[in-house]
């Protein structure tokens, strides 16, 4: 395409090209407000605090990847149990899936690491600054003794926060009160320090700098949201029919006579929303789902004495259909399949983690020799025995061995004991008598069992390998 005769290389760019302009959010009270600060605080909490439990000795959720140890709470897994981790992936993503079809954007709102800690770092800026007219004249202000105070005070805060949560992310990696000691001692490992100093700078850089541009450049859920959203998913909307045509008034003016809706061109709604938006202008990819449009639209309605709502939580289907009383309709087929196999996934991961057995055994033959003619009519299979022990104590395995009249079990070194997520290489060799063999290839099973916990044990199927027909 050609550029047009008066159209200068400035235009251009400034089509291609919009400079970002920085989102100052009114702070806000009400409902949803409370329930998204509960939230935050609930959510930090968890993790700033948890690292530090402690259950039975050992860290209470803690990926020690080096060792390939896994404590979480009362489990310890290994990488052998890398099923769970994948049906907790397919939960979470049903999770996701089903959240946004009954109400939109609930995790990008209220559960989003982005959302709290931006939450936090808007907190401590206003406790500093001061409120959305004073952080605007702030930064209005030429570069003088008090502006540079407050701006390196703000900072200040934003670092050593932004410091503790990459500590405490790299503490359920490496024990944190580790951790703790040799930071102290300025004794962290290369690894530990990177990833203390770069959790540390994402956090400062997304929360403190970045914000709305996360979500609204960076985040991929933003832009295939609208493939779980249908006409009965709630979402955050502006009833037009109700508010337009908007306009200032007095306080008990009969705006009705004077052909005005409800809205009274406050602008609040855009005043405190996060990333700027005009919820008026309809639904919006770049809107998370704070409801902080809510609470303030419904002060400034019960100021003017008109009924709340004008900014709520609705579907498209119940907007429209207001006049002739279409309800919205909750449970749908899509919310009953999703909520469907959700349910029966978490049937399932709850029933295979109350039933899971903490040891592996993996029977692996010898390939050197099929099987060994012996004498006194015997016939041997060599084999080696891999056992994990997934248990977090050192436990001692009695191995057993059936399937062949006669069978008699060998194993070097008797009982075995191994330690808490190793594996032993156990050689053993079966003996048959050839005159029970009737086929070439016969079935057997390894067991092996827990010495003093009968009720941790194991078995493999396998075949022993002898002269056809049994004819040694």
């Amino acid at each position: 395409m050609g550029r047009t005769q008066d159209t200068t290389p400035d235009d251009v760019e400034a089509s291609l090209y919009e400079k970002r302009h920085k989102v100052y959010p009114r702070e806000v009270h009400g409902w949803f407000a409370t329930m998204r600060a509960g939230g935050a605080l609930g959510l930090l909490g968890l993790f700033y605090g948890v690292c530090w439990l402690h259950w039975d000795g050992r860290q209470l959720l803690l990926f020690d990847l080096p060792a390939r140890r896994f404590n979480v709470f009362w489990w310890t897994f290994y990488p052998q149990d890398f099923l769970y981790l994948a049906l907790l992936l397919i939960l979470a993503a049903l999770s996701l899936f089903l959240f946004t079809a009954l109400a939109g954007r609930l995790w990008c709102g209220y559960a989003c690491p982005q959302t709290v800690y931006t939450e936090v770092f808007l907190w401590v800026e206003r406790k500093i600054e001061g409120d959305r007219p004073r952080q605007m004249k702030l930064d209005r202000a030429p570069w003088r003794a008090r502006k540079i105070a407050l701006k390196s005070a703000k900072h200040a805060v934003w670092i050593a926060f932004s410091l503790w949560t990459g500590f405490t992310f790299v503490g359920y990696f490496t024990p944190v009160a580790e951790l703790g000691g040799a930071l102290l001692r300025l004794d962290t490992g290369p690894w530990e320090t990177f990833w203390v100093l770069f959790y540390g700078f994402a956090t400062y850089g997304n929360a403190g700098w970045l914000r709305e541009q996360v979500c609204i450049y960076m985040c991929p859920y933003a832009r295939f949201q609208s493939a779980m959203f249908d006409r009965d998913t709630l979402v955050i909307s502006y009833d037009a029919g109700r508010g337009e045509p908007r306009g200032s008034r007095r306080r008990g003016t009969d705006h009705r006579a004077a052909g005005l809706g409800d809205c009274i061109d406050c602008t609040l709604c855009v005043q405190v929303c996060p990333t700027g938006i005009d919820i008026r202008d309809g639904l919006q990819h770049q809107c998370i789902a704070c409801a902080a449009c809510i609470d303030v639209c419904d002060q400034v309605m019960e100021r003017m004495g008109y009924p709340k709502g004008l900014v709520r939580y609705t579907t498209q289907n119940a907007a429209e259909g207001a006049a002739d009383g279409r309800p919205a309709r909750v449970l749908r087929p899509r919310v009953l399949v999703y909520a469907g196999v959700l349910a029966g996934l978490l049937a399932v991961f709850a029933g295979s983690l109350a039933l899971r057995v903490p040891v592996e055994l993996d029977v692996l033959r010898d390939r050197n020799a099929l099987y060994r003619e012996m004498p006194g009519g015997l016939v041997r299979n060599v084999y080696t025995l891999k056992i994990v022990n997934m248990h977090d104590e050192p436990l001692r395995w009695r191995i057993g061995a059936s399937g062949i009249e006669g069978l008699s079990l060998g194993v070097e070194g008797g009982d075995h004991e191994v330690a808490p997520g190793e594996v032993a290489s156990v050689p053993v060799r079966l003996d048959a008598p050839a005159d029970v063999l009737r086929a070439a290839s016969t079935p057997v099973r390894f067991t092996i069992e827990a010495v003093g916990a009968g009720d941790i044990r194991a078995s493999e199927e396998t075949r022993f390998l002898g002269p056809a027909g049994g004819q040694a």
